[in-house]
């Protein structure tokens, strides 16, 4: 489904070459991956290659069999909103809004009108356990439920790849693994495919294919989809 090819982006960091050097790897439809490696190792870089908010040196991203890290902006942009979904460390939920508000947005960006939008969040809240909460605002949810709405913003346009950058950096221990279970349920209820970067533990244990990073490099692949 995803497929990452010799992908190579390299940037002066602290006067030393750093970035992602000729990284291979395939995540499957269905498939809960993860890039593990410390600080450093190139996970973000390689994510946000993965997510095409940046464009690779060397190399191809290839998404459900196109080839799509050198499309014009536009077009990527489109494939952002329509295929892809983001879940941020920090959340980034707009705090005026409600949980069921933020779920709406990019229904609405991608031109859903109000009340099938309204629905269809109010839907995937319910599937992330937020049915309750819909009219919270972000400063009224604690931390774990606050990362839930992130997740159901980002899978609420029925996208194929969610791309995940250290969704439990924030949560302590007991809201970290169920957010985790909850990522393995939707993989195996939607068929969608999540690419989390992280070091935790508890996130890697989770996982069906692990993506170990070195300085940039893919040094090895642990399990199967």
């Amino acid at each position: 489904m995803l497929r990452l090819h010799n992908l190579t982006r390299a940037y002066e960091l602290g006067g030393e070459r750093a970035g992602v050097f000729d990284v291979s790897l395939e995540v499957p439809a269905g498939c809960l991956a993860v890039l593990a490696g410390p600080s450093g190792s190139g996970k973000t870089t390689l994510l946000q290659l993965a997510g095409l908010l940046d464009e690779p040196d060397e190399g191809e991203v290839i998404l459900q069999g196109q080839r799509v890290s050198r499309l014009p902006e536009k077009a990527r942009c489109d494939l952002r909103l329509r295929r892809l979904g983001f879940v941020f460390q920090s959340f980034n939920l707009v705090p005026v809004l409600s949980a069921l508000e933020n779920v709406m947005l990019p229904l609405q960006l991608q031109g859903l009108h109000e009340a099938a939008a309204r629905q269809r969040a109010a839907e995937t809240l319910d599937q992330v356990g937020l049915s309750e909460r819909m009219e919270h605002r972000p400063g009224q949810l604690s931390g774990g439920q606050q990362q839930r709405v992130a997740i159901a913003r980002a899978l609420a346009p029925r996208p194929v790849l969610v791309l995940a950058d250290e969704p439990t950096a924030s949560l302590d221990h007991a809201h970290g693994g169920p957010l985790m279970d909850l990522m393995a349920t939707q993989c195996k209820a939607s068929g969608v495919s999540f690419l989390v970067a992280s070091h935790d533990p508890s996130v890697i244990a989770r996982a069906n294919l692990v993506f170990r990073l070195q300085d940039g490099r893919l040094t090895a692949t642990e399990g199967a989809a």
